[in-house]
């Protein structure tokens, strides 16, 4: 079992402060890609559909394909950058990004697209996966919690570039002018996080490229597959529950979804400082009970404002969660961490892709709100984890 290095550091060199800044810096603009690039593929998906002549359900078998592409990258993507550093997985899934997003901008026919939108998934994952270790490393040079942070990054992304995609398909640009420009913005980002990625990989640990995660880590894995859960049932189920049980009009309905983005996006930014107030510990446990008690209001109170009340606690209670658990798959021993994190972010992403699925097979046996009791027990199992972690 590899050891820990209790040895003093040197003190840190002018050049070293630089460094270090700069890979904070990278780190963050890193996060900040990915959210633009998950921003600018959501206006597309209807106009993939229209030029594919899919209905509803061949859709969603198209973007399966996404999850696929996705989930293969990221364990090879976690030895590759064991092996050859993170600055060539992060390029390579970077010009994955710059020639998928075009096809899926403006390619028709069924064949073309479904490559480029696996090949779109697989560079998110790529650089899912690497930025994450990437975070891991410089959050633990620098000796004080800032995971949170970088999440909340990837959040400022999302909302960022669905604000510009929005705003230059309203102008009439077009798609693909709109995908162009959005893709010319993640390469200036690119270039800019290039001299703060780490040039050799500096994952902790000794051990096989990959392998099956166990023991703390498979804890963590499914803790994560829990609240991304969460997550896809806010995204993919809110608004039809404020419609058909709280008899919201459709027109009002994504502000479940709102207050949920916003109380996370919030919740993350200032979560550095709540977690060094705190301790992981601590909010892997008030987070679990908060989003569980959001979860139960949108559901016991009859009202759609409360609804929206309980939007807000999940996104507040689940924003700082994940940020943890990467941080405690960095700071593990049972596997180098070149695999622990892979492995937490493929759990994770299970849980965003069989989520939704899961949770409509439970609302037609059961029905909607009762699914989302069973996320809440869910959550309190988070929660109850979190008083054994070593976090």
């Amino acid at each position: 079992m590899p050891a820990l290095d209790l040895t003093a550091p040197a003190a840190p060199s002018r050049a070293d402060d630089r460094a270090a800044s700069a890979q904070r810096l990278s780190t963050r603009l890193l996060f900040l890609i990915v959210g633009i690039a998950n921003a600018t593929w959501a206006p597309l998906v209807p106009l993939v559909k229209d030029r594919a002549g899919l209905d509803a359900a061949g859709l969603g078998l198209l973007l399966l394909t996404f999850g696929v592409g996705s989930l293969l990258a990221m364990p090879s993507a976690g030895a590759a950058a064991a092996r050859l550093g993170f600055r060539p997985v992060l390029l390579a899934g970077t010009l994955a990004l710059g020639l998928a997003l075009p096809v899926l901008a403006v390619g028709a026919g069924l064949v073309p697209l479904t490559g480029a939108l696996l090949l779109f998934g697989a560079g998110m994952g790529a650089i899912d996966c690497v930025m994450n270790l990437q975070a891991v490393v410089v959050e633990r040079a620098s000796g004080r919690p800032m995971m949170s942070g970088f999440h909340g990054l990837y959040s400022l992304g999302c909302i960022l570039g669905a604000l510009v995609a929005s705003g230059l398909l309203a102008a009439g640009l077009g798609a693909g002018w709109s995908v162009l420009l959005l893709v010319a913005g993640i390469a200036a980002l690119f270039a800019a996080a290039w001299p703060g990625i780490l040039p050799a990989g500096r994952a902790r640990g000794s051990g096989p490229a990959l392998a099956l995660p166990r023991g703390i880590v498979l804890v963590l894995g499914l803790l994560c597959f829990v609240v991304f859960l969460t997550e896809g049932s806010a995204l993919d189920w809110s608004a039809l529950f404020l419609i058909q049980h709280r008899g919201l009009d459709p027109a009002w309905a994504a502000l479940g979804y709102a207050a949920f983005s916003v109380t996370m996006t919030a919740g993350r930014l200032a979560g550095d400082a709540i977690v060094a107030r705190l301790g992981r510990r601590k909010v892997v446990i008030l987070g679990g009970l908060l989003a569980a008690a959001g979860l139960a209001l949108s559901v016991v109170v009859p009202a759609w404002e409360a609804a929206l009340a309980g939007y807000a606690l999940v996104g507040a209670g689940c924003a700082n969660i994940v940020p943890v658990l990467f941080t405690a798959a960095g700071r593990q021993t049972a596997m180098p961490e070149s695999v622990a994190v892979p492995a937490v972010t493929t759990l994770g992403y299970a849980g965003v892709l069989a989520g939704p699925a899961l949770i409509g097979f439970a609302a037609q046996g059961l029905g909607l709100p009762a699914a989302f009791l069973i996320v809440a027990a869910l959550l309190l199992g988070v929660a109850a984890a979190g008083r054994s972690l070593r976090v």
